[in-house]
């Protein structure tokens, strides 16, 4: 049985097949998800469960060199963006590395989801509640 905390096999079995730069998008219940990437569906109803749970768990996992997200964020979801930073400066902490932020705009961001190798959905019904994980390297 698997040891570490994520337990979701799509999830897990999607980021041991990622590379370095390859990339991995955490969406809300809203998000267009295009045809090409894995679809992971774990919304079972409006914020179950949040994208800010959703996100913990994979980076948890994931080792992320930088992330994108919407600007959007900044102005039409002031506490998701805040609580969102703040993890991404607890992973730089237990990474070890500086994680940079690139915000573009939200159309921008979905063009960028048709490159990811996969989409996994929350339940999140909160608005632009997305982001998208860059892969880093572990050495």
């Amino acid at each position: 049985m698997k040891k570490g905390s994520l337990l979701q096999s799509d999830i897990s079995a999607l980021i041991a097949r990622m590379g370095h730069t390859d990339t991995l998008v955490v969406a809300d219940a809203g998000l267009p998800i295009p045809s090409g990437p894995e679809r992971i569906d774990l919304a079972l109803t409006q914020g179950i469960p949040t994208f800010l749970q959703v996100t913990e768990q994979i980076t948890n996992e994931m080792q992320v060199e930088r992330v994108t997200v919407a600007k959007e964020i900044c102005q039409h979801n002031v506490e998701v963006h805040r609580q969102l930073t703040s993890l991404i400066e607890d992973l730089q902490q237990r990474q070890g590395n500086s994680i940079s932020i690139e915000y573009v705009s939200h159309e921008n961001f979905k063009q960028l989801t048709h490159q990811s190798l996969g989409v996994v959905r929350s339940g999140e019904c909160t608005p632009y509640a997305n982001i998208l994980l860059h892969a880093g390297v572990t050495f």
